[in-house]
């Protein structure tokens, strides 16, 4: 766990074990995979790419990306993909094993797929297809892959030890993920196509940390996280350094959706690609904390009401929904303020 006061880190704590038989501690520089915590690092590389001017929020995708609009969705708007109304949370036709490490073959089968709702209509929560999606759009306008562009744009001007794709140096340091034997996940079309995409039996491999899958597949550590969401939770600036506008921020944290999830089949609610604090599961007292929530319990997020950024990463898979370990910790952290 770690966090920053108005821009400031004031904790910074890590124990526990590393892999499963609890031979590796874990150290200040462990890292771990955190999930879904990156679907909010993806929306903050693209705001940034939107304030360099190279795209807009209302773009259709297919703008830059020609192929995708086919099958009816050449108006889905980069706001709506970033909002999870695009429908297009997965892809019906069955995908072979190994099809996640194909950059390729996962966004051309997205390019070809229907929606599976009329996109603006409704919500619902792109688990795992919002990285493919977005990391396409950031690679035709930049040309570069989505890992290069956030280490361009955020993780070296920031100096954080966040990565998506990670090489063979650094498995001696990146904790074992334990999913439960009895894990029961619904493995439809949206979690397990194709098979290992979220996870299930494939996070620990070094072909799973190598990839970049943006919205599963961030390593990185607390104290990352905490950065992050701490320069965000200051308007967008940290010191002299200018992360993101003002203004870009404030719109992207300003609800989009929110009410019953296509998919999830409970209430969710998301600016543009940062889930929103709410009544069923609240980012601290403050309404305007905004951030994201990874599977099994890690979250990083921002209230800059307070000035807090927070980042929780750990490897053992709690509760999907509501985890009593990063509750504690919130309540925790703002009982002490």
């Amino acid at each position: 766990m770690a966090v920053t006061l108005g821009g400031r880190p004031v904790v910074d704590l890590w124990g526990g074990w590393a892999d499963t038989g609890r031979r590796r501690p874990w150290t200040e520089d462990t890292l771990v995979d955190i999930f879904s915590v990156g679907k909010a690092l993806v929306a903050l590389v693209v705001l940034i790419l939107v304030e360099e001017g190279r795209i807009d929020l209302g773009d259709p995708l297919s703008r830059h990306w020609p192929e995708f609009g086919a099958a009816g969705k050449e108006g889905i708007t980069l706001r709506q993909l970033l909002s999870h109304q695009a429908g297009l949370p997965g892809v019906r036709r069955d995908l072979p094993p190994g099809a996640l490490y194909d950059w390729g073959a996962m966004t051309s089968a997205l390019a070809a797929e229907a929606p599976w709702w009329e996109p603006g209509s409704a919500h619902g929560y792109h688990v795992n297809t919002l990285g493919f999606l977005a990391g396409e759009l950031v690679r035709r306008v930049t040309g570069q892959t989505f890992g290069a562009a956030f280490a361009d744009r955020v993780a070296r001007p920031l100096g954080v030890d966040l990565h998506f794709g990670t090489g063979p140096g650094d498995d001696d340091r990146t904790a074992d993920f334990l999913f439960p034997p009895d894990h029961g996940i619904r493995l439809r079309p949206v979690y397990g196509n194709p098979p290992g995409i979220s996870g299930l039996g494939t996070v620990n491999s070094r072909a799973w940390r190598a990839a970049q899958h943006p919205s599963t597949n961030g390593h990185g550590n607390a104290r990352g996280l905490a950065r992050v969401f701490g320069a965000l939770a200051t308007g967008g600036t940290l010191g002299p350094l200018r992360l993101l506008g003002a203004d870009t921020l404030a719109g992207a944290t300003t609800e989009v959706v929110s009410g019953p999830d296509l998919v999830l089949g409970r209430p969710s609610r998301f600016g543009i690609g940062f889930q929103l604090s709410q009544p069923e599961r609240p980012l601290g007292p403050n309404p305007g904390a905004f951030g994201h929530f990874g599977a099994g319990g890690s979250l990083g997020f921002a209230d800059p009401e307070a000035g807090i950024g927070f980042g929780y990463t750990m490897n053992r898979y709690g509760h999907l929904w509501q985890d009593p370990r990063n509750r504690a910790l919130i309540d925790a952290l703002y009982a002490s303020l």
